[in-house]
């Protein structure tokens, strides 16, 4: 078996398990009268955001939960958006909303994000679901960051007392994967751009995450040797006959050389986060019921029927 097949860390296998677990809840949900749906918001026509809904779609059948497309014209006020999604929320035939990106300039993001209801928010961004993970309420995190940990957990490492660095400290990636790890009681060191040496850093780390958007920033000098490396970067490299690839943010073929895990781009964080997605649509499904039951005395579909 050659290093390349022993190191590298594939998610595909990863992302069946989940999923599977996730075929299995939705199956017993849907039996019970309870099926799980998400819905999938688009603001207007990107082919790449085409592409991650047929993807999402595909998984999401596969696991056995239904799946909408809601596309929205480029033209949507805000305003207009936001009172779709507000629908959404009250409607008790919608387990979870997501917002795909990218969306126009006029439309604010994160406004939008906030106004899927925390119950719904199974990309979990919504600042709520964000806020929670602060306090250890983990089942809800946002998926990225949610599938890295579950990557570096594949390694069978002891989380515990841990050497982790995270490079790249954004809302919805490297902060909430820092707080993830330290709910597993690792020691973690969140690096950025006003880090004085993020090289110092790297080389320490037994667990190493990088999420910038910085094609083969991490090079194998960076690295401890036997560390597990968690790529989450996707960038667009230009080959010199003028056609393009995707690549991370790790120089993968030196830095495999040293560590002993390291995540492929693609096929790495990517199949495990739509893992994930589909994963916290089970836990908002479930949450609803609990909060229908306990608010009502009544179970969803009671509701939707009248």
């Amino acid at each position: 078996m050659s290093i390349e097949d022993t190191r590298t860390l594939k998610g595909g296998p990863v992302a069946a398990r989940i999923i599977a677990e996730v075929r299995e809840a939705a199956a017993l949900s849907t039996e019970q009268g309870f099926p799980p749906k998400l819905v999938s918001v688009t603001v207007g026509d990107v082919d790449a955001v085409d592409v991650y809904v047929r993807n999402q779609r595909a998984k999401a059948e596969t696991a056995g939960i239904g799946f909408e497309e809601r596309r929205f014209p480029a033209e949507v006020t805000a305003a207009e958006l936001e009172a779709a999604i507000h629908a959404m929320n009250a409607d008790p035939r919608v387990t979870g909303i997501i917002i795909q990106r990218p969306t126009p300039a006029h439309i604010p993001i994160k406004a939008i994000q906030a106004s899927v209801h925390p119950l719904k928010d199974v990309e979990g961004m919504h600042p709520a679901s964000i806020g929670n993970i602060v306090y250890n309420e983990l089942d809800l995190a946002p998926c990225t960051a949610a599938a890295s940990v579950e990557l570096l957990k594949e390694t069978g490492l002891d989380l515990k007392g841990l050497e982790v660095v995270v490079v790249g400290h954004s809302e919805i990636v490297g902060k909430p994967i820092a707080f993830l790890l330290m709910s597993e009681g690792a020691t973690v060191t969140v690096c950025h751009h006003m880090t004085r040496s993020v090289a110092a850093h790297a080389r320490r780390a037994d667990a190493l995450f990088v999420a910038v958007g910085k094609p083969r920033l991490i090079k194998a000098d960076m690295v401890k040797p036997g560390a597990a490396v968690i790529d989450i970067g996707i960038n667009s490299e230009t080959l010199p006959d003028g056609s393009t690839r995707i690549v991370g943010d790790v120089d993968t073929d030196s830095v495999r050389q040293v560590a002993s895990w390291i995540t492929p781009v693609p096929g790495g964080v990517g199949p495990v986060t739509v893992a994930i997605l589909l994963r916290n649509t089970i836990v908002a499904l479930n949450r609803q019921r609990s909060l229908y039951q306990a608010t009502y005395g009544v179970e969803r579909d009671s509701l939707a029927a009248e």
